[in-house]
């Protein structure tokens, strides 16, 4: 058992990235657009996050399991690929850059998957990838879709009231259900990896989603200012239609168990958005910066992790440090 402690350090370190990168595609609408205050909003995130990642976090998690690298890989190569990803989105936080943490994960499990020899799910892969080109065209669309609806319908409503109360209300349950959304995708790249062992004890989900929440707590402000106002200026209904888009999308891949950005889905919502109220209105040198981290992260990080885990596969040659399998099976729930 103290011998997998550093698998889960390192799982709890790229839970924390991804919390911390990813809490603006959950509230950063919901703070730019002025209707919750940072830290209110970033508490919605702390609980939902949590939750999607104890009810439904487990379809993700097999996905990078055993989805990506069939072969049980050793445990020093899910350590590199674990902390070769998490360095990355460290980085792309800094920098305020709200870069796929799926896209991090998979390539840095793929790259140690190449580096050790082990066997690779090569249409699994491709899958993948398809759904990352996929999915931001899929939510702009939504938004694109949801926003209209929406605008049309409030508009129609009669009492003044409601027409200025619904839009923020609206706002603070799709912010809810993204975090939700978030926790539920999510934390199948931070635990994942650990599961390749065969670990899949229930509470692996809590300690990714705590990890997520704690992320977001401590080191989310910054992308959250890029998603809230860096893109393109959003109004309460525009940040509403973004928001459910982008958690609709998440959610459905969740359910499938297949590992997309909501980096990605929340800033194509947010250009469907921007491009509804006008070409003109979208930054379109903030979104190259953004599509060249995408593209950046999944190969750097494999190519990380690949040289990483050869140079820790010659520091610890130790066999009792390369597979810890009977430990890890004794902590798998059957």
């Amino acid at each position: 058992m103290l011998s997998l402690i550093p698998l889960f350090i390192a799982g709890a370190y790229v839970g924390w990235n991804i919390g911390a990168n990813d809490a603006g595609n959950c509230v950063g609408t919901t703070v730019g657009s002025g209707l919750l205050s940072y830290r209110r909003a970033i508490l919605l995130v702390a609980v939902f996050v949590i939750l999607g990642a104890l009810l439904q976090g487990g379809n993700v998690m097999k996905t990078i399991g055993k989805g990506i690298v069939t072969s049980e890989l050793p445990t020093i190569g899910i350590i590199a690929a674990l902390v070769s990803s998490g360095l990355f989105v460290t980085l792309a936080t800094f920098f305020r850059i709200p870069v796929s943490t799926s896209q991090a994960i998979v390539g840095g499990v793929a790259g140690v998957g190449l580096s050790a020899g082990a066997e690779m799910n090569l249409a699994k892969i491709g899958t993948i990838a398809q759904v990352w080109v996929v999915c931001p065209i899929l939510t702009g669309l939504l938004a694109f879709v949801i926003y209209w609806l929406s605008r049309t319908l409030l508009r129609r409503l009669s009492r003044e009231s409601f027409w200025q109360r619904a839009p923020n209300l609206l706002l603070i349950l799709s912010a809810c259900y993204v975090a939700f959304a978030l926790g539920a995708n999510d934390v199948g790249n931070a635990m994942g990896p650990i599961a390749n062992l065969g670990i899949q004890s229930s509470w692996l989900g809590l300690l990714g989603g705590g990890a997520l929440a704690v992320g977001a707590l401590t080191f989310g402000r910054r992308v959250t200012e890029t998603v809230g106002s860096g893109i393109t200026p959003l109004d309460p209904v525009s940040a509403f239609s973004a928001q459910m888009a982008a958690a609709l999308a998440v959610h459905f891949f969740s359910i499938l168990g297949i590992p997309v950005s909501t980096s990605q889905s929340i800033v194509g919502a947010v250009i469907g958005v921007g491009i509804l109220h006008g070409i003109h209105t979208v930054r379109k040198r903030k979104i190259v910066g953004i599509v060249v981290g995408w593209v950046a992260t999944p190969t750097a990080a494999g190519l990380f992790s690949f040289g990483f885990y050869r140079l820790l596969r010659l520091v610890f040659a130790s066999p009792s440090l390369l597979f810890l399998r009977s430990e890890a099976m004794a902590l798998s729930v059957e």
